[in-house]
């Protein structure tokens, strides 16, 4: 005799049966569905190397052409800084010109910072700061701390990049001055006052060596000049200036504004005389080794 199961256990199988279809159901509805969107969008990136960049050169210019590559940051930088009163809605255009420069520099005054530090170019504790809650910085560029070099003070962003130009070039370069010079050498016109920035001996270099020195100095990222004695009242040496060094003051920045124009750095700012290379950052020498 086929025995049966009581009711109530058929009852309960019944009822865990349906209970697991709708527990399945439910979780296939769930899978299904279209998940959540953030509740605010993704911020906006401020490279920094192109910032840094357009403020060297954009003030230099002498239209308003946009520097390749920074307008959507150099946007991001302007738009906060006219949410905090300082610069007026006309001038955010993607253009680092001097009203922005000064802009920037008064708010690095804001932060506390004085001197070098308020140079208007935007370094990175600075406009990390502007960017809270507005946007987040890439391409983070740091000169790094002061360090000695014959006798000298430059950063260690500067000492590395003179590292390298000695190896291209395979011989040692030698300072006649170094950088954080405030009040130095009168002919220099205040582009030692900053970072970034030396003079090289070139004694006992023949001329083809003094631009071979040049060439090598421009290949690791340095606005780079042969200066000979007919040019000012200096003897035959090198000047380079570290492109993208935020500690420049500003004689030193217009100075790299000029080299990317074709110019050679000087007050009469006639056509560049030194050796034709890719012009490219010490970062982006980097990046292509």
């Amino acid at each position: 005799m086929k025995k049966m199961k009581p009711q109530g256990a058929v009852t309960a199988l019944a009822t865990f049966a349906v209970l697991g279809c709708l527990t399945l159901s439910t979780t296939q509805a769930s899978a299904a569905a279209p998940q959540e969107l953030p509740s605010a969008a993704a911020l906006p990136v401020v490279n920094m190397e192109a910032t840094v960049l357009a403020a060297q050169i954009d003030p230099r210019r002498a239209d308003d052409t946009l520097t390749p590559g920074a307008k959507a940051s150099v946007l991001a930088v302007e738009r906060a800084l006219q949410a905090r009163n300082l610069l007026d809605a006309r001038w955010v255009d993607g253009y680092f010109g001097t009203t922005t420069i000064t802009a920037y520099a008064a708010y690095q005054r804001s932060l506390g910072h004085t001197g070098l530090a308020a140079n208007g170019l935007p370094g990175a504790s600075s406009l990390a700061t502007l960017g809270q809650s507005r946007f987040t910085v890439s391409h983070v560029i740091k000169p790094g701390a002061k360090t000695g070099r014959d006798g000298y003070v430059v950063n260690t962003r500067t000492q590395a990049m003179l590292v390298e130009a000695e190896r291209l070039l395979g011989r040692r370069l030698v300072l006649d001055q170094g950088s954080y010079n405030p009040g130095g050498d009168p002919t220099s016109a205040g582009t030692h006052d900053g970072g970034g920035v030396v003079d090289i001996n070139v004694d006992g270099m023949s001329a083809d060596t003094r631009t071979a020195a040049a060439r090598a100095l421009r290949q690791v990222g340095f606005a780079a000049w042969v200066r000979s004695p007919a040019q000012g009242n200096w003897p035959w040496h090198l000047h380079a200036v570290a492109i993208n060094d935020t500690d420049q003051a500003t004689q030193a920045q217009n100075q790299v504004g000029d080299y990317y124009l074709g110019l050679n750095g000087l007050a009469n700012r006639r056509p560049d005389d030194g050796p034709r290379v890719p012009i490219r950052t010490w970062e982006d020498y980097q990046r292509t080794r």
